[in-house]
């Protein structure tokens, strides 16, 4: 049998080259997981020569490794060519490849390391166990993803609304990999000494409305494969941000906006 498709992989990688274009006005979850990244991998004592930074967005991690962590080569690469382009405009060495198919050699890579683009793949043990055969022995993989409480309150004043306004709840939530699940896949993959654990990021909105464009300027819109394809109706819209103003404003009026950031590492076994 087919692997089940979770996400439209097309949609996804449509978002990113849409967002290329201004992903520095709208990108600071992405630079907040990269300095949570780097921070992670100074506490390890050992150099990478090879890097892959996996789903390099605009290359916010790759700036950060290179000329560091013993890296002599870093290949960076993402699902949008418009982002890989991006990312090599800022001196990285960058291609389009696909996390579901990845093109490079067995046993290329000490390390690699993904920033928040994992949790759109719709095969993960699949892609973690292509990753553990593209490391050398001893290799490291790092990764962040989000996690399942990521913009709980959008989702639940948008469920809200659309029950008001249209009777029903179109698919909207990725099914996010649940941190007692992620050791158990990295296991599954053939990595050693997995570790698993969740950091929140919270943030504030004077509008919800910019919420939704800062998540659409990251390309992290919904792309669930079964997602409705028409365009939400103005009326569900309103009384949804209407809604998340009336549940979730603070005394001060602004609005919350909970993103969790799901961390797994493993190493591949030392011969």
């Amino acid at each position: 049998m087919s692997d089940p498709i979770i996400f439209d992989r097309a949609q996804v990688r449509r978002q990113r080259d849409r967002a290329a274009a201004t992903l520095a006005e709208h990108d600071f979850l992405l630079q907040e997981s990269a300095d949570r990244l780097v921070d992670r991998l100074e506490d390890v004592t050992r150099s990478f020569p090879v890097a892959l930074d996996l789903g390099c967005h605009g290359g916010e991690l790759s700036g950060r490794l290179r000329g560091r962590f013993g890296i002599e080569t870093l290949v960076s690469s993402d699902l949008s060519p418009r982002m890989a382009e991006k990312a090599r405009a800022g001196g990285a060495l960058a291609a389009a490849a696909d996390e579901e198919t990845l093109p490079f050699a067995e046993g290329r890579f000490d390390l690699v390391i993904s920033n928040l683009s994992l949790h759109w793949v719709n095969d993960l043990p699949g892609t973690l166990l292509q990753i553990r055969r593209l490391l050398k022995p001893d290799g490291l993989f790092l990764a962040a993803m989000l996690g399942g409480e990521t913009l709980k309150e959008l989702r639940q004043a948008m469920m809200d609304a659309e029950l008001a306004e249209e009777g029903g709840v179109s698919p909207r939530v990725s099914p996010f990999v649940d941190v007692k699940d992620a050791g158990a896949l990295l296991q599954r993959a053939g990595f050693s000494l997995p570790v698993a654990d969740v950091d929140p990021v919270d943030v504030t909105y004077g509008n919800p409305m910019t919420l939704l464009a800062d998540l659409r300027g990251m390309g992290e819109t919904n792309a669930v494969a079964v997602r409705r394809k028409t365009l939400t109706r103005r009326g569900t819209l309103m009384r949804a941000m209407s809604a998340y103003q009336e549940r979730f404003a603070g005394p001060d009026g602004r609005m919350p906006a909970s993103f969790q950031i799901l961390t797994i590492t493993g190493w591949t076994p030392a011969k």
